[in-house]
């Protein structure tokens, strides 16, 4: 694990680069997915790129089996590992001795606007929550500080909090016949 130097001497070029021609650091970051029609669910590479495979499905409340993992469940997750390794980036900046942190993340969704009983719910998550459960010996106000700069600096956080365009669009593909 790198500390507080060796994290800055990592990072210290691409923030020049990033500071010098600003239209490096614009990247653009994917995802695909195939459709399990069989099962009701969609497969994912695992990023690791080992050739395994995540099938995500339905929640029990909306008759999913529990055997699949939730896309919301996914979304959550997304949210720690990137607070997460947020966390520790700024933690070692600070230069902090942290000794655990377990962070858990929640969500409250009323499963009534996803599965069309009522259209005064909205779908989707409707409150989201972030706890940082730390263990450490720096002072309270620094840990304070380290939370705020998470909050600001985390990917997930900031575009959940923010709430990034998002489009959606239909490309038809010649079937086999």
């Amino acid at each position: 694990m790198p500390d507080q130097r060796q994290l800055r001497e990592l990072q210290a070029p691409l923030k020049q680069l990033y500071s010098e021609r600003p239209e490096t650091a614009l990247i653009t970051l994917t995802a695909e997915g195939v459709v399990d029609f069989k099962r009701i669910g969609c497969r994912v590479p695992l990023l690791v790129n080992d050739g395994r495979e995540l099938l995500a499905g339905l929640h029990p409340a909306a008759a999913g089996n529990g055997m699949m993992a939730c896309s919301g469940e996914l979304l959550l997750q997304a949210l720690v590992t990137c607070a997460g390794t947020t966390f520790a980036a700024v933690a070692t900046a600070m230069d902090l001795r942290i000794f655990s942190c377990r962070i858990v993340a929640s969500a409250v969704m009323d499963f009534r606007g996803t599965m069309g009983v009522d259209r005064d719910v909205p779908v989707g998550i409707q409150s989201l929550q972030l706890v940082f459960q730390v263990r450490s010996d720096a002072a309270e106000e620094q840990l304070q500080k380290l939370l705020s700069l998470t909050e600001r600096y985390c990917v997930v956080y900031q575009t959940l909090s923010a709430g990034a365009a998002i489009t959606a669009q239909l490309q038809l593909l010649q079937t086999d016949s």
